[in-house]
């Protein structure tokens, strides 16, 4: 089985991920023996963002990592296990809101469109949104 980045760029929906990631210099976090989750945004919901957003990011390191680290989850937590928590700590150091409705889950709004994505060092979920932690999402 493959790690974390590399069974994330194997998927052609996560180009924008992969190269945030890496110029982000953050590859060598889903290397790692983990395990991690991560909540991956595919293409489309980076192109959802306003225009200029992804430009601004790649130009500021700082901020694109938290963005980025946002999106990972410390341990291995299943879709079973997000079905069962309101809340879950990020490796950037806030907490996203987890909500389980109809058999859908969210996180902060955000669909997961595809759960348990098993990987040597974790798990991802694809999400059809980027999060944006709190104190981010005001400048």
């Amino acid at each position: 089985m493959a790690n974390l980045l590399e069974t994330v760029a194997k998927n052609q929906r996560f180009t924008t991920l992969i190269s945030a990631v890496e110029t982000a210099e953050l590859t060598e976090i889903l290397q790692s023996p983990g395990p991690f989750t991560i909540l991956a945004p595919s293409d489309e919901a980076f192109a959802r963002l306003p225009e200029g957003t992804i430009a601004e990011l790649l130009q500021d390191i700082p901020k694109l990592q938290r963005v980025l680290l946002y999106h990972v989850l410390p341990g291995d937590v299943r879709s079973d296990d997000l079905a069962q928590i309101d809340e879950a700590p990020t490796v950037e150091g806030s907490v996203i809101a987890v909500e389980q409705q109809d058999q859908k889950i969210t996180v902060n709004q955000a669909k997961v469109i595809e759960q348990d994505v098993l990987t040597d060092n974790g798990v991802i979920h694809t999400i059809d949104r980027v999060l944006m932690p709190a104190l981010l999402a005001g400048e």
